[in-house]
């Protein structure tokens, strides 16, 4: 199958715009992200595409749907390596670090810097301070000074 510059198949586009009127409606637009993610959006998440859509067009254009495939494309590789990095840090696989299992990987990772750092980056990154590190702090911690709105699905 063809894919584009993104990793992407233009092809579930072109199964859904059957009658090649140029832009998806509201419902061929949910089954396109169904045959490209195995996914079917929230209507919060169609109504925020469906809002963008300007209104002398009838539904969202073939550039459009490919930007916001790929940044949905993109925010899913990076979720998926943060959980990978995450879990090559868990190697007890309990969910979650310990300060031990910080200080060791912190350790692996940058071993000049100085023993004080570590407990203050284990507190700064444990976010609620129950004194461990969730999927969820440790995955704050790798988004923290990212541009919030480029990770976003379709918004």
């Amino acid at each position: 199958p063809f894919l584009d510059s993104t990793g992407l198949s233009p092809r579930p586009w072109f199964l859904c715009d059957d009658d090649n009127k140029g832009y998806l409606s509201r419902e061929e637009f949910k089954v396109a992200v169904v045959l490209l993610f195995s996914y079917k959006p929230s209507k919060v998440e169609v109504d925020a595409v469906m809002s963008s859509v300007k209104p002398e067009n009838s539904g969202i254009l073939f550039e459009k749907f490919l930007d916001l495939m790929s940044a949905r494309k993109a925010a899913q590789l990076y979720n998926s390596e943060t959980w990978q990095i995450f879990t090559a840090f868990d190697v007890q696989s309990r969910g979650f670090l310990t300060f031990e299992d910080f200080k060791k990987t912190f350790n692996s990772v940058s071993s000049k810097l100085p023993e004080s750092v570590i407990p203050e980056a284990f507190r700064e990154v444990d976010q609620d301070s129950d004194g461990c590190i969730s999927f969820k702090d440790f995955e704050s911690a790798m988004k923290y000074g990212q541009d919030e709105g480029s990770l976003l699905y379709f918004a």
